[in-house]
């Protein structure tokens, strides 16, 4: 999967406001409801909320990667919010967080899914890399970032 079928410089957010969990969640669904690639933004946020209810998506290194499954969206949709305060995301490694990818997902689609977790898990595993991310001042940075 290239992430640049599912990002573009609409979907990523700089300047990301929220300082709970909750509220960098609601950020990264209005990217997605502004750029027209969700339609029921409510639904969209109980499929993510039950997934953290599940298990936190809040990584290592400062990433989380929320996410959902509803059959709202016919493909898989994606953005990216960077934070300049780290959040709490009850993380694996108990660090907060300032890196969010966020992906929704048709219910009946596991391999995009699958697929997309992975190559953005992968992505982040190098320390520079994130640097990278976390230093870029514009969306199109980050897209040329994410195709190296």
């Amino acid at each position: 999967m290239n992430l640049k079928t599912v990002i573009s410089t609409d979907t990523i957010d700089l300047h990301l406001k929220g300082t709970t969990k909750k509220e960098i969640i609601n950020e990264l669904l209005d990217i997605l409801v502004r750029t027209g690639k969700i339609q029921d933004r409510d639904a969209a946020f109980a499929a993510v909320m039950d997934r953290e209810e599940k298990m936190s998506t809040g990584m290592k290194h400062g990433i989380a990667i929320p996410h959902g499954k509803t059959a709202t969206t016919q493909d898989l949709v994606a953005c990216i919010g960077i934070s300049e305060n780290p959040v709490d995301f009850n993380s694996l490694d108990k660090q907060p967080c300032r890196i969010f990818i966020m992906t929704i997902s048709p219910v009946e689609k596991t391999g995009p899914h699958l697929q997309f977790l992975a190559e953005i898990s992968l992505l982040f595993k190098s320390s520079e890399k994130r640097e990278e991310i976390l230093k870029a001042k514009t969306a199109e940075e980050i897209l040329v970032i994410l195709s190296e």
